[in-house]
């Protein structure tokens, strides 16, 4: 004859409270790992986004400052000795994607071009000339800038 037993899970390997603690295990394992992506996510716009961009900003503003000097003794070089003379130029409209400000600055007898946007900026000698005329005057990238000579100082 056969024998029939009733199946009981009370008292085997797996009680009640096991499918609790594998639910808890899950969540609070997937709640620090999704803590912790996002913790990495803020990190890795700073260092590998923002680092770079900056890096490559301030080299941009280099040359735009280097640029902008160009252009201001090439206008003085041939300055009538009476009259005034204006060129227009292009420089960058955006650095990075963003804008930027140029700015001739007076330090002393030195005269500096300032290209500047939040805390990255870099200076550039007015090679030459800055001692001799006072160079005064800011842009922007946007549109075309413009110089102009007065040998009035109008």
């Amino acid at each position: 004859m056969m024998k029939h037993s009733r199946t009981s899970f009370r008292g085997s390997d797996m009680d009640d409270e096991a499918g609790v603690t594998n639910l808890l295990e899950y969540i609070f394992i997937s709640g620090t790992l999704l803590l912790l992506m996002v913790v990495l996510m803020f990190l890795v716009n700073a260092v590998f986004m923002e680092g770079p961009a900056n890096t490559l900003s301030y080299h941009a503003f280099t040359d735009i400052g280097n640029g902008v000097s160009t252009r201001v003794v090439d206008l003085y070089i041939i300055a009538p000795y009476n009259g005034t003379i204006e060129t227009k130029f292009d420089i960058p409209d955006d650095v990075a994607a963003r804008d930027y400000f140029v700015e001739a600055k007076g330090e002393g007898t030195a005269t500096m071009i300032e290209v500047r946007r939040g805390d990255i900026y870099s200076l550039t000698s007015l090679a030459g000339i800055g001692g001799t005329r006072g160079v005064v005057g800011n842009t922007t990238g946007r549109g075309w800038n413009r110089i102009i000579y007065n040998s009035g100082g109008v």
